[in-house]
């Protein structure tokens, strides 16, 4: 991925994880790895946690204690206003 000097990596990256999300790329229910993120962004793994950061803000992600980060389920009503 080619990075938008003008504009923070965390910021870029919840855009990239969000339209696969709204693709239906990423399931719901679908364990988003950080260390996988990680290597595909080559990003430091803080970078990839202010990223789903901002997912989890947008409901998008819900995160479990001692398990990682999740797809939420897709509420239908909101995907439409979302896409």
């Amino acid at each position: 991925m080619e990075y938008d000097p003008t504009r923070p990596k965390w910021q870029q990256i919840a855009e990239v994880l969000r339209q696969r999300i709204i693709s239906g790329e990423y399931q719901p229910r679908h364990r988003l790895s950080e260390v996988q993120l990680e290597a595909e962004f080559a990003v430091a793994r803080v970078t990839v946690r202010k990223a789903t950061a901002a997912l989890r803000e947008q409901g998008l992600i819900t995160t479990v204690a001692g398990m990682g980060s999740f797809i939420a389920e897709r509420d239908e009503d909101n995907d439409q206003g979302n896409a």
